[in-house]
């Protein structure tokens, strides 16, 4: 197996997990519901930065991570990633616990049109036949989905846009994945405390109410850090095509959870629901054959 083969497998199942986890995350923030979800996304900031320098020092990779805080040429991306991924962690989590986990799945259904939409315009990646009949099959699905939850739409496309672009600045910053997650949580770290500071001084904070509630926040930080550090692993690894197809794991994953936690389904979102999965099988035809392909003229 070549070293590309082996990036690229590396990559893949680094995506799968990411996702897997991602699809999973509505059930342990419905057991947070009686937090406020500024607070929440505080708690897992502050958490995560914990979590990320002790993994740092272990790996010997704070020098790393003092120098890329000292250029500004990764910095300045780094602050805008930071940015759009604090807006869309705030954005899911109140979605969750607003009972919309079903608009949150939305938007990351939108997410991958939009991540192949920003392969195609800023990295000059190309598309096969197949995977253009794939996306536009699964376009039409989302299209569906997205009229019949018009009231809601706001959410999902906050979700989707924040994080395409949270993707292509990781993938156009040349930092390792968890030197520069810790560079985000860093330059987000202060707003988080202000926020508590302010929090504590309205009325009280969640965090030290009750054992359950305290050991929930400070999972939370795990919870956070582990699935990010695997798509930034992704990310460098994958075209952002494949990337973005791929992505229809987490949401289909929220989906289910939405309808496990008690929200209803309509009949149009039944039948995008169909379209996408069509969408997606097609691109893994596509992806089979033209792997097989490959192979065929390197023997």
């Amino acid at each position: 197996m070549s070293d590309i083969d082996a990036e690229t497998r590396r990559g893949l199942l680094a995506a799968m997990v990411a996702y897997g986890l991602w699809g999973l995350l509505p059930l342990f923030f419905r057991l947070l519901h009686h937090v406020d979800p500024v607070e929440i996304v505080t708690q897992r900031i502050l958490w995560s930065l914990l979590l990320i320098a002790a993994i740092l020092a272990a790996r010997k990779s704070l020098p790393a991570f003092l120098a890329a805080m000292r250029d500004r040429r990764l910095v300045v991306p780094l602050a805008g990633s930071a940015l759009m991924i604090g807006i869309n962690w705030l954005t899911y989590v109140w979605a969750v616990n607003d009972d919309h986990v079903v608009a949150a799945s939305l938007g990351y259904f939108l997410n991958p049109l939009v991540n192949v939409t920003l392969g195609v315009l800023v990295l000059k990646e190309r598309l096969r036949r197949g995977q253009m009949l794939a996306i536009g099959v699964a376009t039409i699905g989302v299209a569906i989905l997205a009229a019949s939850a018009l009231t809601t739409l706001w959410i999902s496309l906050a979700l989707a846009f924040s994080f395409a672009f949270y993707g292509l600045l990781r993938k156009l910053t040349p930092v390792a994945p968890m030197t520069g997650l810790g560079v985000e949580t860093l330059l987000l770290a202060p707003l988080a405390i202000a926020y508590l500071f302010w929090e504590a001084g309205h009325g009280g904070i969640g965090f030290g109410q009750d054992i359950s509630t305290s050991a929930l926040l400070i999972l939370s930080g795990a919870v956070t850090t582990v699935p990010l550090v695997l798509f930034a692993v992704a990310a460098q690894r994958l075209p952002m095509a494949t990337l973005g197809l791929m992505q229809y794991l987490a949401p289909t994953l929220q989906f289910l959870c939405g309808l496990l936690l008690g929200e209803k389904l309509s009949m149009g979102q039944m039948a995008s629901f169909g379209l996408i999965w069509i969408g997606l099988i097609l691109f893994a035809g596509d992806g089979i054959a033209a792997a097989r392909r490959n192979r065929q003229a390197t023997t």
